[in-house]
């Protein structure tokens, strides 16, 4: 039975063995965060919620393919990443509006949300919202998130080879876009 002292390996463990209050307490321990950076990259709030919970739903059904080799947090994180480039792809095709990041309603605006404003509203901002989401993540993940491509390859559950691949081909499609 999990419980508040158990780790996240712990509660993954426990979720592969169909225990409900793990999966209770893992997303207690993770949804703000996982949300907070879902809307970082989507300023769709229903997106974001559909893609929290299936993200979830996912860790839930997934729990007992959890190799134990990295951190619950990136397992996570690839998981809502992965969830959300499927969300828009499927939005594309059904020509939805790109997501943006956005600024929250906060009363203490920080050094990078401002930063973040001005690239949204920016040339920059343009010319990212035109790249395809395989391309965008990749780049946030490395240039927004701080990621190494080893690190940003584990969190997107991709080959580091491709990551590199797609920071060239973002980097080079955005140096035509603002051209």
């Amino acid at each position: 039975m999990a419980d508040c002292d158990s780790t996240d390996a712990d509660l993954i463990n426990a979720m592969s063995e169909h225990d409900e209050a793990a999966l209770r307490l893992l997303y207690g321990r993770h949804a703000a965060w996982v949300s907070a950076r879902l809307r970082r990259r989507c300023a769709d709030t229903d997106v974001v919620a559909d893609v929290l919970q299936d993200t979830f739903v996912a860790a839930w059904n997934g729990a007992g393919k959890f190799r134990g080799d990295g951190d619950v947090a990136a397992w996570l994180w690839g998981i809502a990443i992965r969830r959300l480039i499927s969300r828009l792809r499927q939005a594309s095709g059904r020509a939805a509006k790109a997501p943006t990041w956005k600024l929250y309603d906060a009363v203490d605006v920080s050094a990078e949300e401002t930063a973040l404003l001005t690239v949204e509203y920016s040339d920059l901002g343009t010319a990212l919202a035109r790249l395809s989401p395989e391309l965008r993540v990749v780049l946030q993940a490395t240039v927004l998130d701080g990621l190494t491509t080893r690190e940003a390859a584990r969190a997107l559950n991709i080959p580091q080879g491709t990551v590199k691949t797609r920071l060239v081909r973002a980097r080079t499609r955005l140096r035509e876009e603002l051209a």
